[in-house]
């Protein structure tokens, strides 16, 4: 048996679909690609495929991940080919590798967020953010499948600034070309934000329900979220690096292997 370990981005109106859809299409696509997938026992076989730290629905990502298990040795590349080849446009495989031994889902500590606040001028966005920053706690609600439950935004939190919309335009909108809003659309600013993995996740749109709190932001405008990048947390320098780095180091190191 064989394991591979992949990359995705969700782009586009794809950011969508619900995980389960894509569970689904995602086995659609490799039944059409003829993939030897090893399969789970029981009355009921299911592909063994590991999804993990899926982006809520609605949000765009260019970094969401799941492994997967086949019962024959196959090329991690041209098994990318064909699974991006019959997906639909906006779920693309962009990166397979074989795995290296060890939990997939304890490089996952941190996710790196763009935030784009549509009629939000960066102005009233730095006021908040300072606010948010100052706080100790930042209490917020989310409906739960157990209920309404209350936890802290602000502890998960490692970075949250204002950034330039040339550098964060084109991911905040989820993959499109980069571009700077025209003057008719009104103001817009752009959120990057650092939030580490913890239970209960704390989500983007529980750091816009602390901003609310704290600063009164409400975004007259449309919200586009978009995951930029998640993996292993640099705790020195809160950097978030690539989860698939030591299987891509392996792969360069075997001969007639392309990293």
């Amino acid at each position: 048996m064989q394991k591979l370990r992949l990359r995705y981005t969700k782009r586009g109106r794809l950011r969508f679909v619900s995980h389960r859809d894509f569970q689904r299409a995602f086995e659609r696509a490799l039944r059409r690609s003829g993939v030897p997938m090893a399969y789970s026992a029981g009355f009921s076989p299911h592909p063994k495929v590991s999804y993990a730290g899926a982006a809520p629905t609605g949000v765009a990502s260019e970094a969401e991940y799941l492994e997967l298990s086949v019962v024959q040795r196959v090329d991690p590349e041209r098994l990318r080919a064909a699974l991006d080849a019959s997906l639909p446009d906006g779920l693309d495989v962009v990166e397979v590798l074989e795995a290296t031994p060890g939990t997939f889902a304890d490089r996952l500590e941190a996710s790196v967020w763009s935030v784009r606040l549509g009629g939000t001028s960066p102005q009233e966005a730095q006021a908040a953010v300072r606010a948010f920053l100052a706080a100790e706690r930042v209490e917020v609600q989310r409906l739960t499948k157990n209920g309404m439950r209350t936890f802290d935004a602000r502890e998960a939190v490692l970075a949250l600034e204002v950034v330039d919309g040339a550098d964060g335009a084109a991911a905040a909108a989820g993959g499109a070309p980069p571009a700077t809003p025209a003057a008719d659309e009104g103001p817009c600013a752009i959120l990057r934000v650092v939030v580490r993995h913890s239970t209960p996740a704390v989500r983007p749109d529980d750091v816009l329900s602390g901003l609310r709190q704290v600063a009164d932001l409400a975004p007259p405008g449309p919200v586009a979220v978009t995951r930029l990048a998640q993996g292993p947390l640099d705790a020195s320098t809160g950097a978030v690096g690539d989860p698939l780095a030591p299987d891509r180091d392996a792969a360069a190191a075997v001969p007639g292997t392309v990293p």
